[in-house]
């Protein structure tokens, strides 16, 4: 179907405001001119419902017909998709879509859009952002059912599946085939890969392979109005135009639903190696990561860290234990090789080193997978310890590395004893930490107290509100302490190109003032 022009579009639906006249409003109006770094919108939790249609029993009855059985009414499995993985957002959709193919998925929004329908996309719903779960009744379009890898080429190692194909069963897959994901995270076991490349997830391994934006190659989209946007390519290189597919990485759900990636995968490798190793100063870790990039260079495919705070949380509401002396700061190192010598050699000298200049104080070596399990659960359950430890405010910041851990600390200072505990963990390879604040229970004045300090706190550093995480319903609002004012215009006007009556989720990623 050839693409229709912004001018058509919107002959198409005059009674509706375009996006883009409402964004030229916003960018003209005298309280957004001039809007610099640090400066926002204002972040009202929830926002006014928008004038979408309400579902009649002629939409359900329109859905039963296409999807035979996967037009879900049930209250109790509603429930579950109406709420995210935080508890903390609640929507009130009443319709439950399953689709099983691309076409499905084209009728579903061509519907929808001719109704004025809002819709909800939903992969694995672990989001931590309310970006998965709807604000109001919109209807949710779930990919669970479209899980099926199409391709894999072993010689290019170039893997194209549907979207709801969940990240630890493609990993399994590959490993069978000695391949790997390029992308791994604590919540593989239930995410999504279409939700991962919608929310340019970032995970465990980009400091060794890059983020999603560099290893996936192509997509498949189903736009608003129910076209299909086939840009799925097996190519590395295709210098040919704009590179459509960026736009839809990292959107959420907010420009098209993704149906199916093209995604390069690199080769198993044969030799990994993770150590755990504890360091008395947030400086003797930097200095630590220094040194490893230095001296493991191409092998070294992982390097984390965790408070201490994080190792209380793990020892108590989840029983595991420390295996090394208690110490202020842990790190989690992987190296990923094709020689087990060589690589084992390399981070022999490189612990010798950093233990003799006394940059790490203990340390341990796994090499066989059980262990290595074992020391990377220690990293990757944090998220769950924390769950445990009362209501959770969690921020994703990305920051100039030797300021990681100042925030922890400045906000450790600006809250006193109004938090139960503030801890740090998150990638130093990429900058990326994760900040976690917990109380008993919910608290506005505690809420209060955070923001916008923390994001205040972020932008005069030059940092991002949202380094992986994205900004879905909880930080829209807060994106100009990150993007300028004419950058958010600008995303207002591909949104109003290609979903111009915006009924693909709404009220996420971009702020009210463009609603």
């Amino acid at each position: 179907v050839p693409m229709v022009g912004f001018s058509s579009l919107y002959r198409l639906y005059p009674q509706q405001p375009t996006w883009s006249s409402v964004v030229k409003r916003v960018l003209d109006a005298p309280s957004v001119r001039g809007r610099g770094r640090g400066v926002h919108s204002g972040a009202r939790n929830t926002p006014a419902r928008l004038p979408f249609s309400h579902i009649i029993e002629e939409d359900v009855a329109f859905f039963t017909r296409l999807l035979a059985g996967r037009a879900v009414t049930d209250p109790d499995v509603l429930a579950a998709c109406n709420t995210d993985w935080l508890k903390s957002v609640q929507g009130k959709s009443e319709l439950l879509l399953r689709p099983q193919t691309t076409e499905e998925v084209s009728q579903i929004l061509r519907y929808c859009n001719e109704r004025n329908l809002a819709v909800s996309p939903q992969g694995g719903n672990t989001g931590l952002v309310g970006g998965s779960v709807p604000v109001f009744d919109e209807i949710i379009l779930s990919t669970a059912l479209m899980n099926k890898v199409l391709t894999f080429n072993t010689v290019s190692g170039i893997l194209t599946c549907q979207a709801g194909c969940v990240l630890e069963s493609l990993s399994q897959y590959l490993e069978e085939l000695d391949f790997i994901m390029p992308l791994d995270l604590g919540a593989k076991g239930s995410c999504h890969i279409g939700g991962n490349v919608a929310t340019n997830a970032g995970g465990l391994r980009l400091l060794r392979y890059g983020s999603l934006r560099g290893t996936v190659l192509g997509l498949e989209v189903v736009l608003a109005d129910g076209r299909v946007l086939n840009c799925l390519s097996d190519l590395r290189k295709d210098n040919t135009g704009y590179d459509l597919k960026q736009l839809f990485i990292g959107s959420e759900g907010t420009l098209g639903v993704i149906t199916a990636v093209s995604i390069l995968c690199p080769r198993k490798p044969k030799s990994v190696n993770v150590a755990f190793l504890g360091c008395l100063t947030f400086q003797n870790l930097l200095e630590t990561f220094q040194c490893s990039r230095g001296m493991l260079g191409e092998i070294l495919s992982a390097f984390e860290f965790l408070d201490a705070a994080c190792m209380k949380l793990l020892e108590r509401h989840l029983q595991l234990t420390n295996p090394i002396t208690e110490s202020p700061f842990y790190i989690v190192i992987e190296t990923a090789g094709s020689n087990a010598t060589h690589d084992e050699e390399k981070l022999h000298k490189f612990l010798e080193e950093v233990m003799t200049s006394s940059l790490v104080t203990d340390g341990t070596v796994a090499t066989e997978e059980t262990k290595i399990k074992a020391l990377w659960s220690l990293r990757e359950r944090i998220t769950e310890a924390l769950t445990h430890d009362g209501f959770t405010y969690k921020y994703d910041i990305s920051l100039p590395v030797e300021k990681i851990y100042q925030l922890v600390n400045d906000m450790r200072d600006h809250l006193g004893n109004k938090a139960k505990n503030v801890v740090g963990y998150g990638h130093v390879g990429d900058g990326n930490l994760h900040l976690n604040i917990t109380s008993p229970s919910k608290d506005p004045s505690l809420l209060a107290a955070i923001e916008p300090y923390v994001y205040e706190w972020t932008s005069s550093v030059q940092g991002s509100i949202s380094a992986e995480h994205g900004l879905g319903l909880k930080k829209r609002n807060y994106i100009y302490y990150s993007k300028p004012s004419e950058a958010v215009a600008l995303m207002g006007n591909i949104k109003a190109i290609l979903d111009p009556r915006g009924i693909l989720n709404p009220y996420k990623t971009l702020p009210d003032d463009l609603h």
